[in-house]
């Protein structure tokens, strides 16, 4: 077996060739894993098939392994936070930030050091199959579709059971078909995304709600945040290739996921506009796509000294070659970060620079 001492010296190499603002990868040379060493990934099934590139382009460069496993980013941060040693995750993926309760929980169970790395942007769609209707929305149509309950009006919120069953009961230039969506479940970083962008942007076009909402703020989110619990949106799991599949089958139904599962299925499904926007790589990386959000990675600091090859898969991922503009992520979907950031958190890779909330 070839020493692991190799790879330590890609990662060396490419700490002093990666500063400045124009990253530049060091040639990778094979080494293998010692037994057990595999890195281990968890999280957010948005992220999971950026993280998995990355894995395969870092085997094929250093002969580690990677493996990376989908649990949705809530459960990544619970298995992530369970603790140190080779028994838990070296990183976990998220679709969302680090909320401040699992950074405490972290902390409880001596998972102090964490370095934070924001990878890039991503669309939330709402997509239906290639043949289907068009469905172009407004946020408040969002909200008013997959809300549990509603304002009786604009002006009056009193609130009712969501009483609408077909799209054009919402408005009237809407298809004239059943409302039915197929959503990730209540751990899924992207339902957190989806409730806290669309839902919440949506309730705020209701003029009673946008009231509510400066009067008692958590009182507007619980009514913003809880979806319908009629059959109308159906928690669909992490498998986000299950939903498109699910679209292709169901032509009246609309799925919500990544914009990069749309991308990669473009000849499967299409995306709904959003006030008129439409779901695309410059829409979102031009911030004029309304329901679009950061994707992030988190490192145990505690692992990198016991698993050399841990900084080097997070250099891989932050090399201009993988996250830059027209890098191998760029081609399956990831909308880059400025280069401000992207050098900002390579820095912090580079230097192990763990992170506060």
């Amino acid at each position: 077996m070839k020493t692991r001492s190799a790879v330590a010296a890609f990662f060396g190499a490419a700490l002093a060739l990666g500063c400045g603002s124009e990253q530049v990868t060091a040639p990778v040379p094979s080494v293998e894993a010692a037994s057990g060493d595999e890195i281990r990934i968890v999280g957010s099934s948005t992220v999971y098939p950026f993280s998995t590139k990355v894995a395969q382009e870092f085997k094929n460069k250093t002969g580690y392994d990677v493996v990376v496993e989908s649990t949705g980013s809530g459960g990544g941060h619970k298995l992530f936070c369970e603790g140190i040693g080779t028994e838990h995750p070296d990183i976990t993926n998220s679709s969302r930030r680090q909320k401040k309760s699992e950074f405490d929980k972290c902390g409880e169970s001596g998972v102090t050091d964490i370095i934070e790395v924001k990878i890039g942007f991503d669309g939330i769609v709402l997509a239906n199959a290639l043949d289907a209707t068009p469905v172009d929305l407004t946020l408040k149509q969002v909200y008013m579709a997959f809300a549990k309950e509603v304002p009786v009006s604009d002006t009056d919120c009193t609130l009712q059971l969501n009483p609408y069953n077909s799209w054009s009961e919402i408005d009237a230039s809407l298809p004239d078909s059943t409302i039915e969506a197929y959503g990730p479940p209540p751990t899924s970083g992207t339902r957190d995304a989806f409730v806290e962008v669309a839902m919440e942007g949506g309730a705020k076009k209701v003029e009673c709600l946008a009231t509510l909402r400066g009067e008692n703020k958590k009182a507007f989110q619980r009514i913003a945040h809880t979806l319908r619990e009629d059959g109308k949106w159906i928690d669909s799991g992490e498998n986000d290739n299950a939903i498109v599949q699910t679209l292709v089958n169901t032509p009246t139904a609309v799925g919500i996921f990544g914009f990069s599962f749309l991308d990669q299925n473009a000849d499967k499904i299409k995306g709904a506009s959003i006030d008129g926007n439409e779901p695309t790589f410059e829409n979102i990386a031009a911030g004029d796509y309304s329901i679009s959000r950061s994707l992030f990675f988190y490192i145990k600091k505690a692992h990198v000294s016991v698993k050399e090859g841990l900084k080097a898969y997070a250099l891989e991922f932050t090399s201009d070659e993988a996250w830059g503009p027209g890098g191998y992520l760029e081609e399956i979907g990831l909308v880059p970060l400025p280069d401000a950031e992207r050098a900002k958190y390579r820095s912090d890779v580079e230097n192990l620079n763990a992170y506060q909330q």
